[in-house]
C-alpha cells in the first residue's frame, strides 16, 4: 500500500465559547455557500491540540482563547464529499480581542449567537457538529484537559 491510498482522517480543532448566553460562531464562505460554524480549523504538523485550537480562535475571530476543557471528541463522514472529520472541541474564556487583527481568508465575520439564533440558523450549518457541540455544552459536558496526552517531538 503505497502512502496515497492510505485512508486518513481530517483532524481539526474547534473551540466553544458562550458568553452571557450566547456563542461565539463564525460566519465564513465555503464550497457549499456562506455558513456557520464554531471557530475551527485543521491540526498542523507538529502543533499541539491546544496550540491549534488557540490560534485558530485567533485566526478566525481575532479572539485570545484559554482552553479550559474538553468537551468532546466529534467523527463525521461528509456526506457528498470524501472526506471524514475527527474533531476535538475545546470549552475555554476569551481572554483578549485584537481589533487590528485580520481573519481568515473565508471568514466573514464573528458573530455571538443565541441558542435560538444558532437552531434557527441550522440549515447553514458548515456539519452536524456546531449543534451537536452547542447541546454537549449547554448539557454541561466536560472533559479535563489531562486527558489529553501530547508527547513532545524528538529531535
Amino acid at each position: 500500500m503505497t502512502d496515497s491510498t492510505i485512508w486518513k482522517p481530517h483532524v481539526v480543532v474547534a473551540a466553544v465559547v458562550e458568553r452571557d448566553g450566547r456563542f461565539l460562531l463564525v460566519e465564513e464562505q465555503t464550497d457549499c455557500g456562506i455558513l456557520f460554524n464554531q471557530p475551527a480549523g485543521h491540526l498542523e504538523e507538529g502543533e499541539s491540540l491546544l496550540a491549534a485550537v488557540r490560534r485558530e480562535m485567533f485566526e478566525e475571530t481575532a479572539h485570545r482563547f484559554e482552553p479550559e476543557g474538553l468537551l468532546g471528541i466529534y467523527h463525521w463522514r461528509h456526506p457528498t464529499k470524501d472526506r471524514t472529520y475527527l474533531r476535538f472541541a475545546f470549552t475555554g474564556t476569551v481572554t483578549g480581542f485584537d481589533p487590528t487583527a485580520s481573519l481568515d481568508t473565508g471568514i466573514l465575520r464573528a458573530v455571538w449567537m443565541t441558542p435560538d439564533e444558532i437552531a434557527e440558523s441550522r440549515m447553514r450549518h458548515r456539519s452536524p457538529f456546531v449543534d451537536q457541540c452547542v447541546a454537549d455544552y449547554l448539557s454541561g459536558r466536560r472533559f479535563p484537559l489531562d486527558l489529553i496526552n501530547e508527547f513532545p517531538l524528538l529531535q
